[in-house]
């Protein structure tokens, strides 16, 4: 689907100004649709995302579907934080878990809280671009620079989730573009050097076609193969980085336009045989890796199950992948939940941190994951969440409050998911506002890192 907006300066500055007076909320979305993830990871198919600059591009946050994408630059004035408002952190208590006392789980607490630098790398469009290094502006305005990096390790995130989509930057046999293996590294380096823990992967390169993987029986060789060769060069590439550097097999591994792309029936023939498949996958990628030496040998991995949804995680037909060493894995879900609220446009604009309403589906999900995996040993990270705008400021502190509160109590760490998008009716997560260098709702950040201990 092509999409396309051209505003004028006056306009666009009328359009952040009153986003930022008002705020985004319900009613008068510019989504083009959305399907809804029975797991509570719910996606929009393609979304308009203005940036706080005034760029329109047409961006989305996780989803597999291919976008030509068109934006229209004009130059904007730096919003002012004052027209943001103000809410207060809620004073929150939840029950503290019994977190065993491993290295593994030990390990999972000090990367503490993170951020998810979405619609960058992950990015990607089809057509129109004039070469393949724009595609890291083609969601978002600002390309990434070590002060951006910097400004977010200094507005207290201690871990960086870097999403990288590969399929559109490969040659010969899924050789990876040596310029944009350099680009991304170049941003590793930087995150590596502030002292983050940094987590790479595999994003948006879940599709049919030859120069990607699939989850199904008919493209399980093609799939082993483009797997194995993307770890085998980021392997080699990173093998002399200490453990900070963590490995993500796959972002969301999925049947792509099924039915079921969502959500896990009780029966399908199809996502068992998907299920099975990102098994395969994620071993391929733990064997990969661990055959590339160096520091490799012992890093720590992170596997999702199907659609990385918490119910992947927990389905009985998921396993982890069998390890040359032991405790080094880690389960990789998102959790965009309560989804009405967290994700869903228009949905529901509240949530109270002391209202057992709004908390018990964040609550649920996670003693489930704790009863599976942490008492058990196996950490957990929640690599993608957070809470679009939908000027409801107060609700969103609350709910990042507590969700930051129950994901430590039991042992986990989550990283927001921020795109750099703030205006329009799009999924706005953003709270870095990087052309700025600062964070944009600063009681947001209040409530995540008041809690992150």
């Amino acid at each position: 689907m092509h999409i396309r907006k051209r505003l004028t300066k006056v306009m666009a500055l009328l359009a952040v100004v009153g986003c930022l007076l008002a705020g985004c909320g319900a009613g008068n979305g510019n989504n083009t649709g959305g399907a809804t993830d029975m797991t509570g990871v719910g996606k929009t198919s393609e979304a308009v995302i203005e940036d706080v600059t005034g760029e329109i591009t047409t961006g989305e946050k996780t989803t597999g579907t291919a976008i030509t994408t068109e934006a229209q630059a004009t130059t904007e004035a730096e919003p002012e934080k004052s027209l943001i408002g103000s809410a207060e952190v809620p004073d929150v208590s939840v029950e503290s878990f019994e977190i065993p006392d491993t290295e593994a789980l030990r390990f999972v607490k000090s990367m503490r809280i993170g951020m998810s630098l979405g619609n960058t790398f992950d990015a990607y469009s089809d057509t129109g671009l004039a070469e393949e290094m724009d595609t890291e502006t083609v969601w978002q305005s600002m390309p990434t620079s070590r002060e951006i990096i910097k400004g977010i390790h200094d507005a207290g995130f201690d871990t960086i989730r870097i999403p990288v989509s590969w399929h559109n930057h490969l040659e010969e046999d899924f050789t990876i573009s040596a310029k944009w293996l350099a680009r991304v590294k170049e941003v590793v380096d930087w995150a590596y050097d502030e002292g983050m823990y940094v987590i790479i992967n595999i994003h948006h390169d879940n599709h049919q076609e030859a120069n990607c993987f699939y989850p199904d029986n008919a493209h399980l060789e093609q799939s082993k193969h483009y797997i194995s060769r993307i770890w085998e060069q980021l392997s080699d590439t990173f093998k002399d980085y200490d453990e900070k550097l963590i490995f993500e097999s796959m972002n969301e591994p999925r049947l792509v336009g099924n039915r079921y792309e969502w959500w896990i029936p009780n029966k399908s023939d199809d996502v068992a045989e998907a299920i099975e498949c990102i098994n395969i996958l994620n071993q391929t990628f733990v064997d990969t890796v661990r055959a590339s030496g160096g520091n490799n040998a012992t890093r720590y991995l992170m596997c999702p199950g199907y659609d990385a949804s918490y119910d992947g995680a927990l389905n009985k037909g998921f396993v982890l992948p069998t390890d040359t060493v032991s405790d080094k894995l880690i389960v990789s879900v998102h959790a965009y939940i309560p989804y009405s609220f967290a994700l869903e446009f228009p949905g529901t604009n509240s949530f109270d941190a002391g209202s057992r309403s709004s908390t018990k589906e964040i609550d649920s999900f996670m003693d489930k994951l704790y009863d599976k995996y942490i008492k058990n040993g196996i950490p957990v990270v929640i690599g993608e969440f957070g809470a679009r705008n939908k000027g409801n400021l107060q609700a969103r502190v609350d709910f990042s409050a507590y969700y930051v509160a129950a994901a430590r109590a039991h042992g986990m760490t989550c990283l927001w998911w921020d795109n750099n998008a703030f205006g329009g009716n799009g999924e706005n997560f953003g709270l870095y506002y990087r052309r700025g260098g600062y964070i944009l709702y600063e009681d947001i950040l209040a409530a995540l890192m008041k809690y992150a201990d």
